[in-house]
């Protein structure tokens, strides 16, 4: 069987994909590498920016998009794509067990994990203080100290949108200088409630049931130091899960698959959404999104041929 579509992900992204596909009554599937769906959301403690869900665990939402897809007869398989290549037109997927699957078209929606610092304390008291999206979970810390870590666009950014509801913010930055662009470092610099910590390294992510301090190492010279914070958001770089793609469709430096907001790769039939495609905001509802855009192209494309 040669599918319409087959969604390769079940995040916001591929679960929104689903429901709009089987709404649009093609022939679809969706293929999901962990036994349970939603992706990075069901990591999440708290959820307080997805319309009328505020204060939702992100499993119980992920939860949500599930029971949707479930009830309008989705149909889904675990495993993870070992080999994705083209045979003419046909988009043709290889599992790890071996399975093979076959689509006219295909919506990437395997999103990607946030770069870690590998510190001691970090995985325990992730999404107990410990947050890799400032702008998820910033609202949760009005008025308290909260450190970032990190030096980049994405890390000044998130420093600049904590300073503006926070009561404190330090910044730990291993080099000397910001690698963010000039506007965004001057910003930031300019902020009252901002410290920067130079030439500096968080060692140690340290509290019993959330978090309470950072150990902190000057790189320079070695001289170490606690601060207490009520959070921490590590924002050191994203890894897109592209690269059983990558020798298909393009992709810029960072490996994210280049697609703009329809959704199109540079490969007829195939479509990215979420969190892997180049985009300028990463969040629940942009990766929902997507995915609703990302089917109406491949309804374009399907009626095209």
């Amino acid at each position: 069987m040669t599918y319409d579509v087959i969604i390769i992900g079940s995040g916001p992204a591929g679960l929104a994909a689903a429901i709009y596909a089987k709404r649009s009554e093609l022939t679809m599937l969706v293929i999901e590498k962990a036994a349970i769906s939603g992706g990075q959301i069901i990591n999440t403690y708290e959820v307080d920016n997805y319309p009328g869900f505020m204060g939702i665990s992100g499993f119980d939402l992920s939860m949500k998009f599930r029971e949707h897809a479930d009830k309008l007869g989705t149909e889904f398989v675990t495993g993870e794509v070992k080999e994705f290549r083209l045979d003419g037109d046909t988009k043709v997927i290889t599992l790890d067990d071996g399975t093979i699957y076959r689509a006219k078209a295909v919506i990437i929606a395997t999103g990607g994990v946030p770069r870690h610092l590998h510190v001691e304390g970090e995985e325990k008291l992730s999404g107990m203080g410990v947050s890799y999206c400032a702008t998820c979970d910033g609202a949760f810390f009005k008025n308290k100290t909260v450190a970032v870590a990190g030096g980049g666009d994405v890390a000044v950014e998130d420093a600049i949108f904590l300073a503006r509801i926070c009561k404190k913010v330090y910044v730990v930055h291993r080099r000397d200088q910001f690698r963010a662009k000039k506007s965004l470092a001057t910003k930031l610099l300019s902020m009252e409630n901002v410290t920067v910590l130079w030439d500096s390294v968080v060692e140690k992510i340290n509290g019993k049931e959330a978090a309470e301090s950072i150990s902190i190492k000057n790189v320079k010279t070695g001289e170490r130091s606690t601060l207490e914070v009520s959070g921490v958001f590590i924002a050191v770089g994203y890894i897109p899960n592209s690269e059983i793609f990558r020798n298909v469709v393009a992709t810029d430096d960072r490996g994210y698959i280049i697609a703009g907001e329809n959704s199109e790769t540079n490969v007829p039939g195939i479509f990215a959404a979420g969190d892997v495609r180049t985009k300028g905001l990463r969040q629940i509802i942009t990766a929902a999104s997507d995915g609703a855009v990302a089917v109406t192209a491949v309804e374009k494309y399907l009626n095209d041929k």
